[in-house]
């Protein structure tokens, strides 16, 4: 027993001192010291102790008359004699200091004056004498300079090592050698070489969910670097470069990433900005360093994010904001990637989400061969990306990740990796064991509307007046077609909002003026609340009146769906004009189309609200005595909704598809098994016919 004690003691003690180890920098890598303050340190030492610190050798030069006076006062502690130079430095005792180098010039350790000698024997005749009568009492020593060529180094040598610290020192700084890269090597490109044998943080395609339709692009371009004679025995060519387009948040650094990880070849990766510098001709600089390393390396790939700081549309005058600094770099990256020169086997995938201020000399084929548009997810992609970011997240089994990816329309994936994480956030503020429906529920609340202000202040009449305005637009949206599904109205106000109505948003690849009317005619209810109960309209309804202003002007001067203008579309996006593409007379009819179509909408509202004024004054009061109602409220007094939400049609579709997918799958292998059958009789018959007929012909050879 004491034994195993024993063994488990040890084991515990290793464990503990592998901890430790790891602790101290066997594990994960502790932050390096910056040797730049040493160096500055050293350096200041030195220069100290060269110029300040000089506590040995003469001070002070005196003549020889002072120096008999010093011997004569008993101020000489000790006298060295130069037979060669004709020099006599006289150390002085501690306590007379001062009366021989005054109060400004008292030192550490001991000083000397110096003197200029006719003769050594005089010199040692006066010392002896000096010596008997009682005003000397040290010793007398001898020394013999060194010569002029000794003293030169011995001068020079302190700043040959200065000099030569500080050329380190700059080095250092630098990055390397100062050949070729300039002062600090500033014209050298920063770009991040990532090795194609590099397992550690490898990304792949298996790491990036849904973007299906970009992963297939990008992977034609891995395929060619892996397997380039599959495309050039037919002829094809090797992509210059790929242009990953989208919002932000999308994933195109991500999906950058993973062809990196896939390729399994040398990757350069660096952002736009790291190509502008305060120093001219330094982008320029940087882009044919960037070149020199990826055709050493090649094949290879050349990752550019946030293209657009460099790559922005060139200016046709310098007084519309051209930078010579910004087109000269870009000016010879378009030369290195379609020059005189060759880059065979050198890919360039770049990422932003402005590419309509590109330069067209940038996006012309031969150079970008190919835009990647990566868009926003729909519905299965969010799905996709929630199981990915919930892969660390402890769940429980309340959590629908379907009803997760129906909540969050118009999210990125770095959009829901933060409304996971804001769930587990919630989840340990509120000392939960587990991440429920209600932390995701309150996570996408909190990124939508903002942190919730319990403790603000409101009168009675005030949350009468807001519940009224909330109870409105779920009243409306309730009894409209194409209203979006309603989910829950609070009156708690969250971020600059007194009260919100949340709604299931619905995805529509088109959408029409109908369901556009719809949508503002919900949007108009809280007003045409105010008015109707109260009488009066407030300040409430601000952000509800800039959304229908938007709306309303993109479908009349955009959409082409006004009654004065229609099938007109005035849309502009040249950056550089400062006009608009229309007339003031065509102006006026947008106008005037505008305000009737918001004037009717919300004529419409107020009729809706009359016609279920009851239920609506129901939801208000209820509101006010819970602060917080769900769809279930609403359907309890309205009764159920009568139309079915596109969402749910869409996911029924998929459902029967999907049921009847195995139905033709188990059917086909019932049919298979009954056409094996049927081909083995086939078979037999055609054998027996084919027997009868030999037999026919040998009785007539019989006859």
């Amino acid at each position: 027993m004491n034994s195993e004690m024993q063994q488990l003691h040890d084991e515990s003690g290793k464990k503990r001192q592998q901890q430790q180890n790891k602790n101290n920098g066997d594990g994960t890598p502790q932050p390096r010291f910056n040797l730049s303050w040493l160096y500055v340190m050293l350096i200041g030492g030195i220069l100290y102790m060269y110029f300040f610190n000089n506590e040995s050798g003469a001070e002070k030069k005196v003549d020889y008359t002072a120096f008999k006076e010093f011997v004569e006062k008993g101020y000489a502690s000790d006298v060295v004699i130069d037979k060669r130079e004709l020099v006599v430095e006289m150390y002085v005792k501690r306590e007379y200091d001062r009366k021989v180098f005054g109060n400004g010039n008292k030192g550490k350790g001991k000083r000397a004056v110096e003197v200029e000698i006719g003769s050594v024997e005089k010199v040692e005749d006066f010392l002896d004498k000096a010596t008997e009568e009682g005003h000397f009492d040290g010793r007398i020593g001898y020394k013999q300079s060194n010569n002029f060529m000794s003293n030169l180094i011995w001068q020079l040598l302190p700043m040959v090592f200065l000099v030569g610290l500080w050329i380190f020192i700059m080095r250092r700084v630098g990055g390397g050698g100062m050949i070729g890269g300039g002062v600090f090597n500033v014209g050298k490109s920063k770009a991040q070489l990532i090795e194609g044998g590099d397992k550690e943080g490898k990304i792949t395609f298996k790491d990036v969910a849904g973007q299906a339709g970009a992963k297939q692009e990008v992977q034609e371009i891995v395929e060619f670097l892996k397997n380039p004679n599959k495309y050039t025995s037919l002829g094809g060519k090797i992509p210059k470069g790929a242009l990953l387009v989208g919002p932000p948040g999308t994933g195109k650094t991500l999906l950058a990433k993973a062809v990196a990880g896939e390729a399994d070849v040398p990757f350069f990766s660096l952002s736009g900005s790291e190509f502008v510098e305060m120093f001219v001709g330094v982008g320029a600089s940087r882009v044919r360093d960037l070149f020199t390393q990826a055709k050493a390396k090649a094949p290879c790939i050349i990752f550019i994010d946030e293209i657009d700081a460099i790559g922005r549309a060139r200016a046709n005058a310098a007084s519309l904001g051209g930078n010579d600094e910004r087109e000269s770099t870009l000016n010879q990256l378009l030369t290195e990637m379609d020059g005189f020169g060759t880059n065979s086997g050198i890919i360039i995938i770049a990422a932003t989400n402005r590419a309509d201020i590109l330069d067209k000399a940038l996006l012309r084929a031969g150079r970008f061969d190919r835009q990647i548009h990566v868009d926003l997810p729909d519905l299965n992609e969010r799905k996709e990306i929630f199981n990915v970011h919930l892969r660390p997240v402890k769940i429980d089994e309340t959590v629908d990740v379907d009803m997760l990816a129906r909540q969050t329309p118009g999210f990125s994936g770095a959009d829901i990796a933060n409304v996971c994480n804001e769930a587990a956030l919630i989840a340990a503020r509120h000392n939960k064991k587990w991440v429920d429906k209600q932390c995701f529920l309150d996570a996408v609340d909190r990124i939508i509307g903002g942190l919730e202000k319990k403790t603000k202040l409101l009168t009675q009449e005030e949350k009468r007046t807001i519940a009224l305005h909330e109870a409105g637009h779920a009243t409306i949206s309730w009894f409209l077609q194409y209203a979006n599904p309603l989910v829950k109205v609070t009156i708690v106000p969250r971020g600059q909002a007194l009260g919100a109505a949340w709604y299931m948003p619905e995805e529509r690849q088109i959408t029409t003026k109908e369901e556009m009317l719809d949508e503002i005619c919900a949007t108009l209810g809280g007003r045409a609340a105010e008015e109707i109960c109260t009488g009066r309209i407030s300040t409430g309804a601000i952000n509800d009146l800039e959304t229908v202003t938007k709306r309303a002007y993109g479908m009349i001067a955009y959409a082409g769906m006004g009654e004065n203008l229609p099938n007109l579309c005035y849309y502009n996006n040249q950056e550089y004009q400062f006009q608009k593409p229309y007339s003031d007379k065509t102006a006026e009819l947008i106008d005037e189309d505008v305000k009737a179509l918001i004037a009717k909408e919300y004529e419409r509202a107020k009729r809706v609200l009359q016609e279920h004024r009851e239920g609506h004054a129901e939801l208000a009061q209820i509101l006010i005595d819970r602060e917080v109602i769900y769809a279930e409220d609403v359907e309890r007094i309205f009764g159920k909704r009568p139309w079915t939400s596109r969402t749910d049609e869409i996911l029924a579709a998929n459902y029967e598809s999907e049921k009847k997918d195995k139905e033709d799958g188990e059917n086909s292998s019932v049919t298979d098994h009954k056409t094996e059958n049927e081909d083995i009789i086939r078979q037999k018959a055609v054998q027996a016919i084919l027997e009868k007929e030999k037999e026919k012909e040998n009785e007539k050879l019989d006859h």
